[in-house]
């Protein structure tokens, strides 16, 4: 397992690209984000996908996926959204939100039949300019953990997932609440778990 150390968000390029080669053989990394770590792979290979799956113990047909992103301009290949979603995204994003959306049809082969895709902007510079580098999003999942020290200490986490992942970025502490979560599939956004940051309209 590679490890990578960063402070701040602030990811050297050089760090930026052994993640993306990673990233594009197929591999699991966990890395920071604006709330809890993830784990995260390239959401265009579907067994990376699959490893995730099984490295959290989670049925990719019941389970919700999300995706990270690093623009609007990229939610906008992978989800259908109206003007008013998009203002919200505006004022929200990056930030610790969740978005559910109506799939696109461009949705990796995992979320074939999927109507419905979770996509987040992390206020994470880091994992921005990842997936900017990478081209295409992150699916990720948070880390699974029992003791809150191990969901926040990137020592801990690190000892936890050894030989378990191929990378992982090791930046500040990160937090125990997950991002809101913002349905925007009916005719009015709906909050269907509050976050660390309030919704702003």
């Amino acid at each position: 397992m590679e490890t990578l150390r960063i402070y701040n968000d602030n990811i050297a390029e050089n760090q930026i690209e052994a993640t993306v080669e990673v990233l594009k053989d197929g591999g699991v990394i966990i890395l920071p984000t604006d709330t809890l770590y993830a784990i995260a792979c390239d959401a265009l290979n579907p067994k990376a996908i699959e490893k995730v799956c099984r490295l959290k113990g989670i049925n990719p047909e019941k389970t919700n996926l999300s995706i990270l992103c690093n623009d609007i301009s990229m939610v906008s290949d992978y989800a259908k959204f109206d003007n008013y979603a998009f203002k919200l995204m505006k004022e929200n994003m990056p930030g610790p939100f969740t978005f559910l959306f109506k799939a696109s049809s461009s949705l990796p082969r995992a979320f074939k039949g999927r109507k419905i895709v979770g996509i987040r902007i992390p206020d994470n510079e880091a994992v921005r300019k990842i997936v900017e580098a990478l081209g295409n999003p992150l699916l990720s999942t948070s880390i699974k953990f029992e003791d809150d020290d191990f969901g926040t200490n990137p020592d801990l986490i690190e000892e936890a997932y050894n030989n378990k992942i191929d990378l992982i970025i090791k930046g500040e502490e990160g937090s125990l609440q997950p991002s809101a979560i913002i349905d925007c599939i009916g005719e009015t956004p709906e909050i269907v778990r509050e976050g660390p940051k309030p919704l702003e309209e």
